[in-house]
């Protein structure tokens, strides 16, 4: 085999496709999010960004800033190690406190991100207890998904929020026998958001565990900024909580909180977070203080949720597609992956506006979409721009308008 053609072949089957990722070269711009300075073939550009996971722009934030200044002077660069040999560092206990505290259960374990908190501690569950069953939802995240399948116990996945489903395969099984029910909150491309309750109430009629992955919640929803589940009072009736430090705290890293006995299994079972260096002094300390300022600031999450329904309006006005649902992201629907590239290209080259084309297999064919997520710093004055130039976008690449 020609390994080198090989590669390329595949590269050149993405591309024709349409389906090849382009990386965008930003250079974000501390205290002025969302700009950022975009670097082009032969040009620096400035840009506004519309599709950052940093939801509530913390990325910037100067208490924040601060922490993690002073943890880099106290501490150096790295942390050193593992958490098991030598990578402890008190910052990393400082915030597992803080996120247990967060979420009102007994602990909390960090990881390198949430990639990994989902992957191990779904792994490790799975092939740690004998005779797991893990029922699934079809919509689950790909780290969810290879986190139960590198477990290797049973699975089965059941209909996307659909309850029935859930139950007819929660009937099937014996009541004594360890099953648990993984789901996201807020599920980060539709941006429906999962029946936590009625969910809740059916692992407690069929003796199941609950593993709720809340990582397009935290920091955005509930008076503290807990997620979904406790802006609906019910993280107490969740067994595993799994969320995200990179997108409504705007630094990195995962975590799960639950029970001491639960986050002290997986982590001295978990090989994801035993063979893992762990997160830098000065990031912990940074997720610390967001997790702190966040919390404290409700009215941060009330002006991004105002800010995610004026863009819908003004989308609705304009006659651009949208998926309209209760979270704050912002579907617009193309449905042609080509056209969904030149629809983000013409956005950046033409306009300045950054928005990433979604395509497979992040989301099924003909589905391709943009993905807005406005944060409470977008002004009015720019979605008006931003409105203005997906109709130019739209008439000269003859896409399909909203029905009035």
């Amino acid at each position: 085999m020609n390994y080198e053609n090989f590669f390329a072949e595949r590269i050149a089957d993405l591309q024709n496709e349409g389906n090849y990722r382009v990386f965008a070269d930003l250079e974000r711009k501390a205290g002025d999010f969302p700009h950022a300075k975009n670097y082009r073939a032969d040009k620096v550009a400035d840009v506004t960004v519309w599709c950052s996971n940093d939801y509530l722009c913390m990325g910037q934030n100067k208490e924040v800033l601060a922490a993690m200044h002073e943890a880099l002077d106290k501490c150096g660069a790295g942390a050193g190690g593992t958490r098991n040999i030598s990578g402890t560092n008190h910052y990393h206990v400082l915030l597992e406190e803080e996120l247990a505290n967060l979420h009102k259960t007994e602990a909390a374990l960090v990881f390198t991100s949430g990639y990994v908190a989902n992957f191990t501690t779904l792994s490790t569950l799975g092939s740690k207890m004998p005779g797991m069953l893990i029922i699934s939802d079809e919509l689950n995240h790909n780290s969810m998904i290879e986190g139960i399948r590198l477990g290797r116990s049973e699975k089965t996945v059941f209909k996307h929020n659909d309850l029935d489903d859930l139950e007819r395969i929660l009937k099937e099984q014996p009541h004594d026998r360890p099953k648990m029910i993984a789901f996201e909150s807020v599920y980060s491309m539709d941006g429906d958001i999962a029946p936590i309750k009625e969910i809740c109430d059916l692992a407690d009629k069929y003796n199941a565990m609950t593993y709720i992955d809340e990582v397009h919640a935290v920091g955005l929803y509930g008076e503290h900024g807990a997620g979904v589940a406790e802006r609906e009072g019910l993280m107490d009736r969740l067994t595993i909580i799994q969320g995200t430090m990179a997108k409504g705290f705007g630094v990195v890293g995962g975590y799960i909180a639950g029970s001491k006995a639960m986050c002290d299994f997986v982590r001295s079972f978990g090989q994801g977070f035993i063979f893992s260096t762990s997160l830098p002094p000065a990031v912990a300390a940074g997720c610390r203080a967001s997790i702190r300022y966040v919390s404290q600031h409700n009215e941060v999450r009330i002006k991004h949720q105002a800010n995610a329904r004026m863009l819908r309006d003004k989308l609705d006005a304009a006659g651009i597609p949208h998926i309209e649902n209760p979270s704050h992201i912002v579907p617009v629907m193309v449905g042609d992956p080509v056209l969904c590239k030149r629809a983000s290209d013409m956005l950046m080259e033409k306009f300045n506006h950054y928005v990433q084309p979604i395509n497979f297999p992040t989301v099924p064919k003909g589905t391709e979409r943009l993905r807005f997520t406005p944060s409470p710093f977008h002004t009015e004055e720019m979605m008006d721009d931003l409105v203005s130039c997906l109709v130019d976008v739209w008439q000269s690449l003859s896409l399909k308008k909203a029905a009035a």
